[in-house]
Formats: C-alpha cells, sequence, structure tokens
C-alpha cells in the first residue's frame, strides 16, 4: 500500500510538469510572445481565449516606415484583418498578409469616415468571429489617438486585446525637423497638449496658465487653431519673442518646417495643413544647427504617400 500511494504521488506530479509545460509551450508559441504584455486574458494558452480572436492596438509611428516597431510589424504580419487611419503609411499596411483584410478609415470630413462608436463595433465584431486584428493607429495609440477609447470598448465586450506603442509624431516629428524637445541650458519641461479639444466639452481641459509657463510645448492637431492658441499663451504670459516651429507631414519626404515667434508665426506659416506638429520654446533655435532631414539622400527617406485602392468602410462593412 505505502508502494502504491509512493507511485501514485509520482504520476499526480509527472502530470503536474506535464501540464506545467504544455501551459509554458502555449505562452511560447503565442505571436507575437509573452513579452508582449496581454490585456483582457490572463492565460496566453487559454483556447477559448484564442477562439475568441483579439485585438492588437498596434502605434504605426509618424510615417516614416522605419519607425514602426518590431512587435508591430509581427502584429500586422499574424493579422486577419487590419483597420488602419487615413494617414498611416500603406508602406506600413504592407507588412500584413496578401491574404488579410484591409479596412482604411476615411479621412475626417469624408464620406468613408465612421464614427468612434462604429469603429468600436467593427473591432469587437471582428474579434468576435475569431479573427486577429490590427487597429493601426498613427503616433502612439495612447496620445491623442482615443486609443484608450477603444481599449475600454473591448475590454467592455470581453475580447482580449493588446497595446503596442509606437513612436509618437510628438516626439518624431520635431526630432526630424532637428528640434530637441529638452536641453540642459534651454529646457528641463516639456508638455504634450492637444491643439483639438472635444467640441462637445463645457469647457477646456488645458490649464493654459501652466502650459504657458513649461520649457517647451508640443501641440499636435492645432494647425487649424494656430491664432487662439498663440493669442492664449501670450495671455497667459508668453514672451510674444518666444520661438515657434510648425511642421508639416512630419518624416516624410515632403516635410516643411516654417519657424517664426509667437509674434509673426501666423502670418509665417499661412498655407500650412494638417497633419502638422506646433513646437514653442527656446529649442525651436537650435534647428539652424541641427537640421539634418533635408540633407538626408532620397534613397535614404520614406517614399511618398501611396494612396490606398481599398473601398470605403461605410460601403463595405457592416459595423
Amino acid at each position: 500500500m505505502v508502494e502504491f500511494a509512493f507511485l501514485t504521488k509520482v504520476v499526480a506530479g509527472l502530470k503536474r510538469v506535464k501540464l506545467a509545460r504544455w501551459i509554458g509551450d502555449g505562452r511560447r508559441s503565442r505571436k507575437p510572445g509573452p513579452e508582449n504584455g496581454s490585456f483582457g486574458v490572463e492565460d496566453a494558452g487559454d483556447e477559448a481565449a484564442d477562439r475568441r480572436g483579439r485585438v492588437y492596438i498596434v502605434g504605426a509611428g509618424p510615417g516614416d516606415p522605419g519607425l514602426l516597431t518590431l512587435k508591430g510589424k509581427r502584429c500586422l504580419e499574424e493579422a486577419d484583418v487590419i483597420v488602419y487611419d487615413y494617414l498611416v503609411n500603406e508602406d506600413i499596411v504592407a507588412h500584413g498578409r496578401p491574404d488579410a483584410e484591409r479596412v482604411r478609415l476615411g479621412k475626417p470630413g469624408s464620406t468613408g469616415r465612421l464614427s468612434q462608436e462604429a469603429i468600436n463595433r467593427l473591432l469587437v465584431r471582428h474579434a468576435g468571429e475569431g479573427k486577429v486584428v490590427v487597429r493601426l493607429k498613427g503616433g502612439d495609440p495612447f496620445i491623442f489617438s482615443r486609443g484608450g477609447e477603444e481599449a475600454e470598448a473591448l475590454a467592455g465586450a470581453g475580447v482580449a486585446f493588446e497595446i503596442v506603442p509606437g513612436v509618437t509624431s510628438a516626439i518624431a516629428v520635431p526630432s526630424y525637423a532637428g528640434i530637441p524637445l529638452t536641453h540642459r541650458h534651454m529646457a528641463s519641461s516639456v508638455a504634450f497638449v492637444t491643439g483639438h479639444e472635444d467640441s462637445t466639452k463645457e469647457s477646456s481641459g488645458i490649464d493654459w496658465k501652466a502650459v504657458a509657463g513649461m520649457g517647451t510645448v508640443v501641440f499636435l492637431m492645432g494647425v487649424s487653431r494656430l491664432s487662439q492658441i498663440v493669442a492664449r499663451l501670450v495671455e497667459e504670459g508668453r514672451a510674444p519673442e518666444t520661438p515657434v516651429a510648425v511642421i508639416e507631414w512630419g518624416t516624410w519626404p515632403g516635410q516643411r518646417t516654417v519657424t517664426g515667434t509667437l509674434q509673426d508665426i501666423r502670418e509665417r506659416a499661412q498655407g500650412m495643413r494638417r497633419p502638422a506638429v506646433i513646437v514653442v520654446g527656446e529649442v525651436v533655435r537650435l534647428r539652424k544647427h541641427l537640421e539634418w532631414f533635408k540633407e538626408l539622400p532620397a534613397s535614404r527617406r520614406a517614399r511618398e504617400p501611396r494612396r490606398s485602392q481599398e473601398t470605403a468602410p461605410t460601403k463595405a462593412l457592416k459595423v
């Protein structure tokens, strides 16, 4: 009886070891890998979660395909469906499988534009069909990109998801224009501010006095409101002589930069269009010494934007 009891314990132990190895193998085989920080599912070896599908919310960076992360590339290679913003470089989308379904979301104001709620439903529906979905967003998905809202919708629907950070345009675009956001002798603080707040808000959520006192201020999506931004900064005490740069199509071959001060940037930047980044602060003065991108050989730059041939999602998809 003693020997039988001993053998029973040994067999039970071996079963536990085998189970542990099976779970470990499941985690190792999962794409893009356990190091990716899974959200919305506790066990990477959970077959039920695999059958439900999952969504990778991936930051595509500001435009230059070379700034896509390796992890983002692996997610695209795995995807059954790629849902991407109209500003995302098509060369980045091309990392997806040839047979992957591609859904290009329309330009703001166009007939192909979906509401945020419709995009959320689209992601949930595809994942609910057991598909691997990549939601490809410009820059970083958690910086003024509504990635948090999409993640909330997925969590609320019980959909497994992961966040894959991207290179934000708030940092990359000034860098490509030769403007460091911090400098030991010029700026010890930096603020990222939206230039386009939710119009349904009763009042602004921006503390303009605090923003005006920062060493460097970077505004995203603010070129159409440049006059209001300049007025508020000066009103809150920023010196009119403060240098300003407006960078259009940053990291793309057609990148264009205009510099001035809070006094004259409105006139100098006339004709600048989105996508554009605005940088305010003394660090802008360094551009004349650090401007490197325009000297870069054409072979080292991203290609000009390619036009997508995808059908407008409102006509092709049920959401």
